[in-house]
């Protein structure tokens, strides 16, 4: 069952686009300005030249990426990486391991990673966000291994980095991943389903549709039945297209197994969820 309304913005997510915005502005500054300084900072020829500034090639590989010239964009990011940019490195990380103008090399893009977290970044520094992601990312990796590299699976080593993104940096991501340890026990975790129940209520309050979604259905176990469904309704609204089919699945099983006065009862509040917020108490 899906809800025909879509959700309107809360305050928090509109605080939190503004600031993006404002970073994004602060830290790249317009593409044509990046642009006015490309043949100071780099040549079609030689690539970087010598001396230039780690700051003003981050900006012009920055440029590069959004004009759709990758290679010049990472051999800018590498330079800058080389450097001290952080956030190229974060750039070089991303680009292999999504093979955006690079080929996909999931184990280069796990030592890019591993230069970010080595590094000291305090919480609340405007690096973290590069940090945070990039201690997801590693947990991602370590959990399954890569194939053909030094990288095995080590799930205790994935549920560290986890922990650090979810209780330093507050990552929804790894939030969600740590209920998930939790809730199967693994990572060297013991199982639990009220540490688990935690985790995915403190990712599904940032908006993570799977928490959210996972929290309903611990609800819906548990006979809140009206909750739980709401819940799972509403993070099917909210979810990615990746996420829709395991979300769809599980909502539309406990649509199923729910009653008919229930179900409209849970329609209705899934609604106010999604009109008013991230309505998650238990």
């Amino acid at each position: 069952m899906r809800i025909s309304e879509l959700l309107k913005s809360t305050p928090e997510l509109l605080r939190s686009s503004v600031l993006s915005a404002l970073v994004v502005v602060a830290i790249f500054g317009a593409v044509d300005q990046a642009m006015a300084f490309d043949d100071k900072v780099f040549d079609d020829k030689t690539g970087v030249k010598p001396q230039s500034s780690p700051w003003a090639v981050f900006q012009f590989g920055f440029s590069a990426y959004k004009s759709g010239h990758k290679e010049q964009a990472a051999e800018a990011y590498k330079y800058a990486a080389e450097n001290g940019q952080i956030g190229a490195t974060w750039k070089l990380a991303r680009m292999y391991a999504e093979g955006d103008g690079v080929a996909r090399d999931d184990y280069e893009a796990f030592k890019f990673f591993s230069e970010i977290v080595d590094q000291d970044v305090e919480p609340g520094s405007p690096e973290e966000s590069y940090v945070s992601d990039a201690l997801v990312a590693l947990g991602d990796y370590l959990r399954t291994g890569i194939p053909g590299s030094p990288v095995t699976e080590n799930e205790v080593a994935a549920q560290e980095y986890y922990m650090r993104a979810a209780a330093n940096y507050r990552n929804p991501n790894a939030q969600f991943e740590m209920g998930q340890m939790f809730l199967k026990g693994e990572g060297g975790v013991k199982a639990s389903v009220k540490q688990a129940g935690r985790w995915f209520q403190l990712a599904a309050e940032k908006g993570h549709a799977g928490a959210q979604a996972t929290l309903g259905h611990l609800l819906f176990q548990s006979g809140k039945i009206v909750r739980g469904l709401a819940m799972m309704t509403a993070a099917l609204e909210r979810a990615s297209p990746a996420d829709q089919p395991w979300i769809r699945g599980m909502q539309e099983e406990a649509f199923a197994a729910a009653g008919e006065a229930d179900r409209r009862t849970a329609i209705s509040l899934a609604d106010d969820i999604l009109t008013k917020g991230n309505n998650t108490d238990q």
